[in-house]
């Protein structure tokens, strides 16, 4: 109960400006808790996703994997979708990887959507602080100018403690939100890497799918 006090008391010594950066912090915990469903799905229906399309791949049932990668809404299927699909107008490896980067492309956006944010919303909580600061000390002054010469010093020792507040409270916020942006970063990265990762993967087997297929024809020809 103290602590809760205690808080309740900095809040409101803290000025209007309290208010505002109470607002930034809750937008910007929302955003990134948001983004981290989002991406925890995104990651586990991509592991999801690339376990279903090795197999296809590995035995050349490409109709399906574009199949797949339309109904799925994992990223890896729609990218491998997509180079299965430019493989149907081309054989040469650099144009599939170029259809899958298009893919990946496509992709990353929805990935870093509303992330940049947190960024901002945390420079804008100390931006405020400061600026409740600032407006507080300026008031402070004020009010010491026209006091008794006997209580000035008091009368400015705590206008100035209540004035802090206001910049306590902005960095409060800033901070984790500066912490969030940087684990959604984290998140995100790795999930392109492992995009780009099961792109390779994927065009690999595609190509000794074609090389099999091609001695398959070929030695039934000899035959």
């Amino acid at each position: 109960m103290d602590f809760m006090n205690t808080i309740l008391r900095f809040f409101q010594d803290g000025g209007p400006f309290m208010y505002p950066i109470s607002i930034v912090l809750i937008v910007g915990v929302a955003i990134a808790i948001e983004r981290w469903l989002f991406l925890t799905h995104a990651k586990i229906s991509n592991r999801r996703a690339f376990d279903r399309i090795l197999p296809l791949l590995s035995k050349g049932e490409y109709k399906k994997v574009v199949q797949l990668g339309n109904s799925e809404d994992a990223p890896v299927a729609r990218m491998v979708a997509s180079g299965v699909a430019r493989m149907a107008e081309s054989q040469r490896r650099d144009d599939i990887e170029l259809a899958m980067e298009e893919g990946v492309m496509e992709v990353v956006p929805r990935l870093e959507k509303r992330t940049p944010y947190l960024a901002t919303l945390a420079n804008i909580a100390t931006l405020l602080g400061l600026l409740g600061t600032i407006i507080g000390l300026i008031a402070a002054f004020t009010a010491v100018a026209n006091a008794d010469p006997t209580e000035k010093a008091t009368l400015l020792s705590q206008s100035i403690s209540v004035a802090m507040n206001t910049t306590a409270f902005g960095l409060i916020a800033a901070i984790p939100l500066l912490l969030l942006h940087a684990m959604l970063q984290t998140k995100t990265t790795e999930i392109v890497d492992s995009l780009e990762m099961a792109g390779v993967k994927c065009l690999n087997l595609m190509a000794n799918a074609r090389v099999v297929a091609t001695k398959t024809r070929t030695a039934d020809s000899g035959q």
